[in-house]
């Protein structure tokens, strides 16, 4: 974490959360969602304004992070922006040197390999779940028929439950009560 952003956490340690206007998608796009977007639509289907500012990419990249409960987010300065996922926190781009890099630029190490019910692959690593990048099946077919890499099926809620994410955090404020009448 930046130590700007951990200087703004001391000096104003009870800044509201924020949910919904931040999503990363299958591709490792980030993507702004305002009041106007999140309206016409959920994600990925209404996606907003991809981020395309490489010092906002890098410091969203320095400041990602996970809760306790599976819920990722970017701490920006002292203010905690839950974000929406498509399919998972990490997309994987496999590197001629054989490494993997997170969209984030972090290096994973790979434990295991998993196609979903859509035949999309699936790594399980280090840290934690990610979705090899669309560009990279070529290499990752490689290092699965060399050996490098097990293969195993799931259906991409059993990843989703078995990493314990939560895809669309939701703020505990806002959380819909139960109907009239109901106990």
């Amino acid at each position: 974490m930046d130590a700007i952003v951990e200087a703004a956490l001391k000096k104003w340690p009870n800044v509201p959360h924020c949910y919904g206007w931040l999503a990363l998608d299958a591709r490792g796009d980030w993507y702004m969602r305002d009041e106007r977007i999140q309206a016409a639509g959920p994600f990925p289907r209404v996606k907003g304004s991809r981020i395309v500012h490489d010092k906002l990419i890098g410091f969203i990249h320095r400041n990602y992070a996970a809760d306790e409960h599976g819920a990722w987010f970017f701490q920006n300065g002292p203010q905690r922006v839950y974000l929406q996922l498509e399919l998972a926190p990490w997309i994987w781009r496999l590197q001629p040197d054989g490494r993997v890099l997170s969209h984030t630029g972090r290096e994973a190490q790979v434990l295991g390999a998993v196609l979903d019910e859509q035949d999309r692959l699936f790594l399980e690593t280090d840290l934690g779940l990610g979705l090899v990048h669309t560009q990279d099946m070529g290499p990752a077919a490689d290092a699965i028929e060399s050996g490098r890499w097990t293969l195993s099926n799931a259906t991409h809620a059993e990843l989703v439950a078995r990493h314990g994410l939560q895809l669309e955090p939701q703020d505990p404020k806002r959380a819909p009560s139960a109907p009239a009448g109901k106990d």
